[in-house]
């Protein structure tokens, strides 16, 4: 893809998460905690970055080095990706355990499946960049 979005994203010190754009135009998001600090951090950029979103878009969200991931954390990234305009978003997240997937397809299940993003929950990357690789009209 040759017209691929500016990124504008800027690590800050005590920030406990990298993104880079993948080549299919998403974003590629890897975790290393989820403290307040990141999360809010997380929350800011990632709103930016939803309010023009303006196509169909693969993101996958590596959370492998996370042994916890707080509720508070999971509430606040099922209320960004239940906005309207998550819609346009498929999502693969790929967390270290079958413990951790499920306390996390616990949460999400209290999403409005109406307006919210595509996600999918992995323990294997492979599997998940085999699902996001998928044609965009086999999403549908």
């Amino acid at each position: 893809m040759s017209d691929l979005k500016p990124l504008n994203w800027k690590a800050e010190p005590g920030i406990g998460y990298t993104v880079t754009r993948r080549e299919d135009g998403g974003m590629h998001y890897v975790f290393t905690d989820l403290s307040a600090a990141t999360v809010a951090h997380w929350k800011k950029f990632a709103d930016e970055h939803l309010f023009d979103a303006d196509r169909l878009t693969r993101n996958l969200y590596d959370l492998r080095q996370v042994a916890e991931i707080p509720e508070e954390a999971m509430r606040s990234a099922i209320r960004l990706n239940s906005d309207p305009s998550a819609r346009k978003i498929r999502l693969a997240v790929v967390v270290a355990n079958e413990g951790v997937a499920n306390g996390i397809r616990k949460v999400a299940s209290l999403a409005d499946a109406n307006f919210s993003a595509d996600i999918h929950i992995y323990t294997d990357i492979g599997e998940a960049e085999a699902w996001l690789a998928k044609p965009l009209d086999q999403f549908a």
